[in-house]
């Protein structure tokens, strides 16, 4: 089983984030586009994992005790660079115990065996990849500057930034993705609440 563990959106940001795709999806259109109902800000990737390991893994997270976190989704940019985009994203501004409430996550996966992250967390929202390229935010080998989202960077560019709301996670879920030729399919295998 793939697994990774995530925030929830609220439907509110989901159709803002959804009305502004609209707008500008044809600004890129070789990008493969994120579905709005696809939408999360991961707290921590796992990977693949055996099925019998599931339960350990909730186990564990049932420990973390964090309290909820206000986040605010306003701006857009690119990863790694503008010119040598591969991940054009929704920007997050929120209280450092988000980055807490991750950290904390990785340290407990980190006691089942499941590597440590080796870097720092960097919360954000992918809306649109370059084919078939990596999520990561760190400059990769293969990076190199190309024109993919030239057209979306300047229509941007003549726009205030993006205004997409504000919300206050209470949970944050274990999640199941399944890829397919349709894109991966989430699914929630258990729910963990910020008190």
């Amino acid at each position: 089983m793939r697994l990774f563990i995530a925030l929830d959106l609220d439907l509110a940001i989901r159709e803002r984030i959804a009305r502004f795709q609209e707008g500008v999806s044809g600004f890129a259109p070789e990008a493969k586009w994120a579905r709005p109902e696809s939408l999360h800000v991961t707290l921590k990737f796992i990977g693949e994992q055996p099925e019998a390991a599931v339960a350990q893994i909730k186990t564990s997270l049932s420990l973390i005790r964090a309290e909820p976190v206000e986040i605010h989704f306003r701006g857009v940019g690119f990863f790694p660079t503008a010119k040598s985009a591969r991940v054009f994203w929704v920007d997050m501004q929120a209280a450092p115990h988000l980055a807490a409430l991750a950290s904390a996550i990785d340290q407990q996966m980190a006691t089942l065996g499941i590597p440590k992250e080796d870097r720092a967390f960097s919360p954000h929202l992918t809306l649109a990849r370059r084919g078939g390229r990596s999520g990561a935010p760190r400059r990769q080998q293969a990076d190199a500057p190309n024109r993919a989202f030239e057209p979306l960077q300047k229509k941007l560019a003549a726009l205030p930034p993006p205004e997409f709301g504000t919300v206050i996670a209470r949970e944050f879920f274990l999640y199941q993705s399944q890829l397919s030729p349709k894109g991966s399919k989430y699914t929630k295998l258990a729910k963990f609440d910020l008190h």
